[in-house]
């Protein structure tokens, strides 16, 4: 999470300097909850300086409300969040799915079409960060050279496993 106006620029600046690629960026504006995690200058700055810069930008429901300034109540609304998004910075979008909206169902949308990525809510008590988990291993993914389609496959299989409690895999190693 990147808080304020002056990180978002220097982060910016030293990606540019660097000539990164294939930028994964996960907004962190806007808890799961609701809750706002970055001021108003913040998210203008980060508008303006660090998402057009990804590849990839991998929002939740809340923050793809606050990008796509759409309310986002159903799995169409995901598209077309998504797709608003999209034209709007000019890469692929990771719409992260649930949120009382679906089940773990990830959106990713590039280039005019779509792909649903399936998944299932793991009832664990420890999801604080898994949003800033899956981007990051999307991000190695694609630093390992997967395509998108793999890196985010990959990277859901990887969050799924970290989630899943260790009692239901100790309970089928017992014969």
């Amino acid at each position: 999470m990147v808080a304020n106006s002056g990180l978002i620029e220097v982060i910016a600046r030293k990606l540019r300097l660097y000539k990164a690629v294939n930028i994964v960026v996960d907004p962190v504006m806007v808890s799961t909850s609701g809750s706002r995690l970055i001021n108003d200058e913040a998210v203008i700055t980060l508008k303006e300086s660090l998402l057009p810069m990804a590849a990839v930008l991998t929002p939740n429901i809340p923050e793809a409300e606050v990008l796509s300034g759409i309310r986002v109540t159903s799995s169409q609304d995901m598209i077309r969040a998504a797709r608003l998004i999209s034209e709007a910075y000019g890469c692929a979008v990771l719409c992260k799915g649930g949120h009382q909206l679906n089940d773990a169902n990830d959106l990713l949308y590039r280039e005019g079409s779509y792909k649903w990525f399936n998944g299932k809510r793991i009832n664990n008590p420890n999801t604080h960060g898994t949003g800033c988990t899956l981007s990051s291993a999307i991000a190695s993914n694609l630093a390992k050279g997967y395509d998108l389609d793999a890196a985010v496959e990959k990277a859901k299989t990887y969050l799924s496993g970290a989630l899943w409690p260790c009692w239901i895999w100790a309970e089928a190693a017992v014969p």
